[in-house]
């Protein structure tokens, strides 16, 4: 528009428009003074100020103060007793600035976000459970697995037939003893998601009995345990997972032979491709160290081939997070 108004001064409001391809009724009508606007005549039919008073008493009234519109509508008319419509109440409340959710509804909490940092194994535990198809439609097993997020090494499995408080207890009582965690000299920390069986009361006290921190999921967010997620995924993406599992046994037996796979065999990515008993029961140095040797001997022999630099094997990593946080101290310092 500045640029039509400029070639217009020159040459003329014609020409600069043709020139330009702008219309000439859009130019004038940006050319002419704004109107005033007008203030909206007050109907005949509009509520006087006393009676607007009235309506916005009644509906700030304790009676009615949790209440929508319709609703204190509906409620004046089973009264006998009517003031204005149910628009009229929104434009009188939108006037005050009350025109937002008048129901007294339940608020959720604000559920923090789970920060944890594992260093070395046995800090912290993951668990979760997950279904197994059973022999036929709508049954199931349930295999409980508890892993370690740092060493990636899985303390303890067990498959049930059912979700249960005291099966969970027990597993998590029984890994504890066999691993010898003495709460009075290291603070072990249990993280899961919060379904029943890991809120449940059994389990609460046995926890609180051992000294083991208990950690849980915000709900509906599955990112909070993504170590117990991503191990189930490894568990039904072999090719030797059933479809379906023909009985109890059948299921132990196919996990015993799994997870004896899993702790011993499996080459983990997040573990430099370390096994979980590698780096569990401190062995990943020894492994590193020979492995560096082997790519030395391996540069020796043919240093052509190797063209930026000697080439030095997966670093293990220190620190294992669940929910790293941005700002994080240099010292690493476990956040709660």
């Amino acid at each position: 528009m500045p640029v039509v108004t400029q070639l217009a001064q020159k040459v003329g409001v014609r020409p600069a428009c043709a020139a330009l391809n702008f219309s000439r009724a859009q130019y004038y009508r940006s050319q002419a003074a704004p109107k005033p606007k007008l203030p909206r005549p007050q109907p005949s039919r509009a509520l006087k100020p006393e009676e607007r008073e009235q309506v916005l008493a009644t509906l700030d009234s304790p009676q009615y103060l949790d209440l929508p519109p319709a609703a204190v509508y509906a409620r004046q008319l089973d009264q006998g007793f009517y003031q204005c419509s149910v628009r009229t109440m929104y434009r009188i409340l939108e006037t005050q600035h009350q025109v937002k959710e008048r129901r007294n509804q339940l608020q959720h909490p604000n559920y923090q976000k789970p920060q944890l940092l594992a260093t070395k194994p046995n800090q912290v535990w993951s668990w979760d459970i997950t279904k197994l198809l059973g022999p036929e439609k709508w049954t199931y097993f349930y295999l409980y697995v508890i892993l370690d997020i740092f060493s990636r090494y899985v303390p303890g499995w067990m498959v049930a037939t059912r979700e249960n408080g005291e099966l969970a207890k027990v597993l998590v009582q029984e890994t504890i003893q066999k691993h010898r965690i003495d709460p009075e000299q290291q603070q072990l920390k249990i993280h899961s998601d919060r379904g029943s069986p890991m809120t449940s009361k059994p389990l609460v006290i046995l926890l609180s009995e051992l000294k083991v921190l208990q950690s849980l999921s915000r709900p509906y967010v599955s990112n909070d345990n993504p170590f117990s997620e991503s191990h189930f995924k490894t568990l039904k993406y072999r090719p030797q997972f059933p479809e379906r599992f023909g009985c109890l046994e059948d299921a132990q037996a196919f996990c015993q032979e799994f997870f004896a796979w899993y702790n011993t065999e499996h080459y983990h990515s997040g573990i430099a491709f370390l096994t979980p008993h590698t780096v569990h029961y401190g062995q990943a140095d020894e492994v590193i160290r020979s492995r560096k040797e082997t790519l030395l001997a391996a540069y020796r022999r043919n240093p052509e081939r190797f063209v930026r630099k000697v080439p030095t094997p997966p670093k293990l990593p220190t620190k294992v997070w669940i929910n790293k946080p941005e700002n994080q101290e240099k010292d690493g310092g476990i956040i709660q």
